[in-house]
């Protein structure tokens, strides 16, 4: 047996499984079984997979795999789980700290054991209520959320020639002047509707600073009723030191026999 340890983690209601791969044994080309493992019905279910693993430039080195066995640059509440994480099995020395990510480098700080802000990258590649935060987001602003059709609308969006051939997140945004906003997030590698997306509040926060009359700090209210907080600077031209604040939570612990999981994702 392949015994892999874990954390079961969320953020905001972001759920995922953390592993300590300092080792660097993990075998991150397995996607069929990465997304066996995230499986609710078949795994132990997860919005995303993510190690810890050694880093040459900082503390360490976050990896994130989607549901579906894909890896992406970055996940905004995933790496505010990963702060904890690593804080807690000693990949991170203090409360302060840096880690390395497809990303970029993310700086965050434990502001209490269940509250960690984060220093996301830079947004980038505004155009027409799109922009990448880390990961690319389009907002769709929608008055009514309740009415949304996310799944449908979201997929169709997320799929659409305009955005091929690697898709987005949709973000459906009502925005409450002057620092507030709703929002419900389709996520492109989980394929369905998620209770929160922390890259996503930070993009549909930018977007509204800029174009919806939103002010710095926004408090996002996320599908799950959590809160987010987005904080940062705006000249009216660029935007700078966007962080990202919120709770996150250790659920439990486990261990998997990674091979079993080999016959559960057929």
């Amino acid at each position: 047996m392949n015994m892999i340890r874990f954390a079961k983690m969320h953020g905001a209601g972001n759920d995922f499984v953390l592993v300590d791969d300092r080792p660097g044994a993990f075998p991150c080309d397995d996607h069929r079984r990465i997304a066996a493992l995230s499986s609710r019905r078949e795994g132990v279910g997860c919005e995303g997979v993510i190690l810890v693993q050694k880093s040459d430039c900082a503390d360490f080195r976050m990896r994130f795999f989607n549901p579906d066995g894909t890896e992406v640059d970055l996940c905004g509440n995933g790496a505010r789980c990963v702060a904890a994480f690593a804080r807690e099995i000693g990949a991170a020395k203090t409360d302060v700290m840096r880690f390395e990510t497809a990303a970029g480098m993310i700086d965050a700080e434990i502001l209490d054991p269940s509250l960690v802000r984060i220093a996301m990258p830079q947004p980038r590649d505004f155009r027409d209520d799109f922009v990448v935060a880390g990961v690319p987001h389009k907002i769709i602003v929608a008055e009514n959320l309740a009415k949304v059709d996310v799944e449908g609308e979201g997929r169709r969006i997320r799929m659409s020639d305009e955005f091929a051939p690697d898709g987005t997140n949709v973000d459906f945004v009502c925005f409450r002047p002057p620092a507030a906003l709703v929002m419900r997030t389709y996520e492109r590698g989980v394929e369905a509707e998620t209770g929160a997306c922390g890259t996503g509040a930070v993009a549909a926060a930018v977007i509204g600073v800029a174009d919806y009359g939103l002010e710095f700090p926004v408090h996002v209210k996320t599908n799950g009723g959590y809160e987010l907080v987005v904080d940062g600077q705006y000249d009216g031209e660029d935007f700078s030191e966007i962080t990202l604040a919120g709770p996150v939570k250790k659920v439990f612990e486990g261990e998997i026999d990674w091979d079993s999981l080999d016959a559960v994702s057929e």
